[in-house]
């Protein structure tokens, strides 16, 4: 009994609390732990059944359970701000950022019978601060900052599920739930003991942890194929290529729910490009609000496999060429390869992954590369463009730009307008009339983002990725450290 009561202690449910007013349908009980993923999913005839294995917290318990956690925290910075907490009982602010990511094979490595192509999805959130607005005060004061947001530690997983995140039908009957808690909870105000006085909490969500084709999915956009490029503006691949650097952000959950309205409609009667160009690209309905910003982590990975690219056209010496056979393409990409195996070390991945990102945007893998670029201009060319992207990925790499690294932060438009003059010339046969999606964000957006947000990195998806890596170490899977992989070459 003892350890059950133990346990018990360190599930979410285990807090006393209520919501002010009530939440529309969750229930007020707070002693809830572990549920199935799909109840609260009520079933219509026209349903197929949803085939599949889910787990959850509930959100609200959930939320309760991690400010229990930050209990001690919240006292300190309160008594550190100078402030008296028999007083401060209301005006609590708490921002949450929320992360959902799908993960590949997850299926059991050992054991008989068929491999299945398991694929999971993990929902989680991490509470980035808790302000407090003492009455009569004019401004907030944050009492807890999370000084980690992207460590695996500070990210609470919500529900965990047996889903292809590609089968957005199952995906969102499992997050439909979810979501209708996240906005009954917006509406209310959590009343919860901390240091034994009942205070009253209201949270604000940013779901900002969604690699690009979890956003697409989720705002109702097309697949990142589309010609319109950015989950940021409207601008289409074309566009983005012409004007690498000037675009401001312009989409909205409302506005993409407006549009899908009227992709619905069609009250104009047009036709079916003329309609698109209309809603520029959203074709389904929005169904989860996320803020529209970049994800710092895949946006590492993209570059890095555009410049990848990059140097493979430079050590072919594309530029001189029309169009080479794949085995000249072949060949430059096995003497780079080559290069950087003997060079740096780097063993050649199937999938650019993070660690190859870091290694690669280096400045000696690019000395490395010049090695094979034969002109002096073009190696010339080649450093400047790492030098200037080294200059500008701190920016939105950093957890707090304004403080880490204010001078690059300050240089950003000018490096990234620079930036886009080298590809728009020097590297031209690559950039003429298409470029990359998470280029065209880090080139157009980034400023805007820093400045509405304070920074990029903190609110990236890193510390649910990393909490992938333990879910495989729980289920035994140690799938990607398989060696497998490296019989490639």
């Amino acid at each position: 009994h003892t350890l059950r009561t133990a346990e018990k202690e360190l599930l979410p449910g285990f807090h006393q609390f209520e919501w002010q007013p009530a939440l529309k349908n969750v229930s007020p009980s707070w002693n809830v732990g572990i549920i199935d993923g799909l109840s609260g999913w009520t079933v219509s005839v026209d349903d197929v059944p949803a085939d599949t294995m889910a787990r959850r917290f509930r959100y609200d318990v959930a939320l309760a359970s991690a400010l229990k956690d930050l209990e001690e925290d919240i006292i300190e910075g309160l008594r550190e701000r100078g402030l008296d907490d028999s007083t401060c009982t209301s005006g609590f602010t708490v921002v949450v950022k929320e992360s959902c990511d799908g993960m590949g094979d997850v299926s059991e490595k050992h054991g008989g019978g068929p491999a299945v192509p398991e694929k999971a999805v993990r929902f989680s959130f991490t509470v980035m601060s808790v302000t407090v607005q003492a009455e009569g005060e004019e401004e907030a004061v944050t009492i807890f900052q999370e000084q980690k947001p992207n460590s695996e530690l500070s990210c609470r997983p919500l529900c965990l599920m047996f889903v292809d995140e590609s089968d957005h039908e199952t995906l969102t009957a499992i997050l439909g739930p979810v979501v209708a808690e996240r906005r009954a909870m917006k509406e209310s105000r959590l009343i919860l003991s901390i240091g034994g006085l009942l205070r009253s909490f209201r949270f604000y969500f940013r779901g900002t942890g969604y690699d690009e084709k979890m956003v697409r999915e989720m705002e109702g956009l097309e697949a990142s194929g589309s010609t319109y490029i950015c989950t940021l503006c409207d601008s289409t691949r074309a566009e983005a290529s012409q004007n690498m650097v000037l675009h401001s952000i312009t989409r909205s959950h409302e506005e993409n729910l407006e549009r899908y309205e009227i992709w619905r409609t069609n009250p104009f009667s047009e036709s079916a490009d003329e309609l698109r160009d209309r809603v520029k690209g959203v074709s389904a309905k929005p169904f989860m609000e996320t803020q529209p910003t970049l994800d710092a982590l895949h946006c590492d990975i993209g570059n890095a496999t555009e410049f990848y690219k990059i140097f493979q056209d430079e050590i072919g010496e594309m530029y001189l060429k029309t169009n080479p056979n794949r085995e000249e393409r072949r060949r430059w990409r096995s003497a780079l390869d080559k290069q950087l195996r003997k060079k740096m070390k780097l063993k050649p991945v199937m999938r650019m992954n993070g660690n190859y990102a870091r290694r690669l945007m280096t400045r000696e893998a690019a000395e490395v590369v010049c090695e094979l670029v034969p002109s002096e201009e073009r190696r010339k060319a080649l450093t400047e463009l790492m030098e200037l992207y080294l200059q500008m990925k701190p920016v939105w790499r950093s957890t707090c730009p304004a403080k880490d690294c204010p001078d690059q932060l300050c240089r950003y438009s000018f490096n990234s307008q620079r930036f886009a003059e080298l590809l728009s010339t020097t590297f031209k046969y690559r950039y003429d009339g298409k470029i990359t999606n998470y280029l065209h964000k880090t080139l157009a957006h980034v400023p805007e983002i820093v400045e509405r947000d304070g920074s990029i990195g903190a609110w990236a998806s890193e510390g649910n990725e990393s909490g992938n890596k333990l879910f495989r170490r729980f289920r035994k899977m140690n799938a990607r450290q398989s060696k497998i992989f490296e019989l490639e070459d």
